[in-house]
């Protein structure tokens, strides 16, 4: 079984449309996959809240989601918001999401 980590770094819905999407296939599939929101990708967690997406309801209901970069979403102004989504604020690297103990752990890190 492969191991991979989504690390979601763009702002563009339609690019983490495909993070989810691709997430959702390996891990029917039988891979273990996991999905980080980093960088300008935290304010879209709001907005897949929002609109109730369902590939993102899909991927959260299925434990894909680690969580959210804790910094990128207070300098964003999002923290609030993505506090409400009940998904865990990373901050293990200076504040933000770390990628070390997934590499560390055999992840195959794929970022979009």
């Amino acid at each position: 079984m492969k191991k991979i980590l989504f690390y979601g770094m763009t702002g563009e819905k339609m690019c983490f449309q495909h993070i989810l999407m691709n997430a959702l296939q390996l891990n029917t599939a039988g891979q273990e996959v996991k999905i980080i929101f980093e960088g300008a990708s935290v304010k879209l967690v709001s907005i897949f809240e929002e609109e109730n997406n369902p590939l993102y309801r899909k991927a959260k209901e299925a434990h894909l989601i680690v969580g959210i970069c804790m910094a990128c979403s207070k300098v964003l102004g999002v923290y609030e918001a993505n506090l409400k989504s009940g998904l865990s604020m990373l901050d293990d690297m200076s504040g933000h999401a770390g990628m070390k103990k997934y590499v560390e752990d055999g992840y195959h890190i794929i970022s979009m």
